[in-house]
Parts: structure tokens; sequence; C-alpha cells
């Protein structure tokens, strides 16, 4: 399994910004994908950003122009740089490494979560 902690999160007025970060226990070329994941209160845990091994992004549509994910692979981070946040933003921020093992066996890994509350 794949050991992810974020950090980064905290309490920003709308408008503002903050960056997200996840380190990765193992080189993340030996990752297929990682990704940003959020979940508000009495909602579904719903994908923010994704990228993969071979740099392909994918955005929610709430975010796109907003957030741009990236990673540094020889700090074995990825990164969610959070623009012009919303109330809408305020959420945990879970990062998540997905690994194909086999042809059949896939892994996926996640942090712990990370807040993030856009407020006035």
């Amino acid at each position: 399994q794949v050991q992810l902690m974020e950090s980064g999160g905290g309490l920003v007025q709308p408008g503002g910004s903050l960056r997200l970060s996840c380190a990765a226990s193992i080189s993340i070329f030996s990752i297929d994908s990682m990704g940003w994941y959020r979940q508000a209160p009495g909602k579904e845990r719903e994908l923010v950003a994704r990228i993969t091994n071979g740099g392909t992004t994918n955005y929610a549509d709430s975010v796109k122009g907003r957030f741009s994910i990236s990673r540094d692979n020889a700090k074995n981070t990825i990164y969610l740089q959070m623009n012009t946040l919303e109330p809408e933003d305020t959420a945990v921020y879970y990062c998540n490494a997905l690994r194909v093992r086999s042809r059949a066996i896939k892994e996926d890994s996640w942090g712990q979560g990370t807040q993030v509350t856009v407020s006035s």
C-alpha cells in the first residue's frame, strides 16, 4: 500500500487561494494515477482533479479554470493549487493513489484528509 500525507488546508476567505500538498511514500513513477477528492458534510465523495503517470489531467466541472493539479516527481508529491475559492469548495480534501498491480488487480490508497473551509 501507498502511504499518503496531505497538508495545506485551512480557513480562507472567499476569493482567496490555498495550495494543498500530498506526499507519497513511494516514487510516483510507480503510481498509475493520483488525484484529489473532496467530501462535504452529508454529501458523497467527489473527484476534484486527477493526473496520470503520463501527465494527463482531468477536473470536475465546478473547479475548471480555478484549480490546477501538478506533480513534483523528485519530491514524490502532487499539489492542488486552488484559486478564487468559493464557500461551496468547503470540504475535507483527500489524496488518492491508484496502482494497477496486474491486469486484474488494482490498489487504491487514501490519505487522512485535510480540511478546507471557505468563509467570510
